[in-house]
């Protein structure tokens, strides 16, 4: 690992990179699949990212309203079952019931919580970054006890801006009370979380926990594990990280 300075903050993207989304996207995606009828979860899996990245893309620009992007969403997900026309209500009791079986799945990676009680007791300001709605992030923050680890949350939704946009790492960076340059920003997804932190001049580290995506020039890590030695931390012998207090 080339020797990089230490940051003065830290900067986490939430779902996949400090909870398993994927998991409980697919338990709320199994109970919405059993109410359709849909026989095939291969297919519907991958229709469901496809669509939720476009149609939460479109939510994030402004074009579509929440309940608007997860109505398309569960649309998308009826007509390949069979359902060429759906109701936005019958959309709405649905998404309800995907919200529910997500919920009951919620569970951190476990080095998640290692990795920020050793960050914290190194005195690192970290904060959470996130494109999802904020009502439900601070619902699994809660739930998941790691509220206390952050001394700012910013979410999209009602920050005005959305990752890639560099404003949302830059309102990150001043509720830090830090300048940009000098906080890291840890996420799963090259194009929101590494593209953004480059055009805020943040530092980004890639999270890739199932080994699909390292990039040439872009610091990846496998867990969380990875980035204490990064900063110095949990290898015998090192000092402590230079952005510590």
């Amino acid at each position: 690992m080339p020797n990089i300075p230490a940051p003065t903050a830290i900067c986490f993207d939430l779902d996949d990179t400090l909870i398993d989304d994927a998991g409980a996207s697919s338990q709320g995606l199994r109970a919405v699949m059993e109410r359709l009828g849909h026989p095939d979860f291969g297919a519907a899996r991958a229709l469901w990212d496809v669509q939720t990245e476009i149609s939460f893309a479109a939510f994030l620009r402004g074009n579509l309203t929440l309940e608007q992007q997860r109505r398309e969403r569960i649309r998308a997900l009826a007509v390949q079952a069979g359902h060429a026309d759906i109701a936005d209500q019958h959309c709405d009791d649905l998404y309800r019931l995907y919200l529910e079986a997500h919920r009951s799945a919620w569970r951190v990676f476990p080095d998640t919580i290692p990795a920020l009680n050793a960050l914290t007791s190194a005195g690192y300001r970290l904060a959470l970054l996130t494109n999802g709605a904020e009502a439900l992030q601070h619902a699994k923050l809660q739930a998941l006890e790691l509220t206390p680890y952050f001394h700012a949350v910013v979410c999209a939704d009602t920050a005005g801006a959305g990752k890639p946009d560099p404003r949302i790492f830059h309102m990150t960076a001043q509720r830090l009370g830090v300048d940009p340059a000098a906080c890291w920003h840890v996420g799963d997804q090259i194009q929101s979380d590494g593209v953004g932190a480059v055009a805020s001049r943040m530092r980004p580290v890639l999270i890739d926990r199932h080994g699909r995506q390292r990039l040439e020039g872009l610091t990846t890590i496998s867990g969380l594990d990875e980035l204490l030695r990064m900063v110095g931390l949990g290898v015998p012998g090192l000092a402590p990280a230079a952005g510590s207090l």
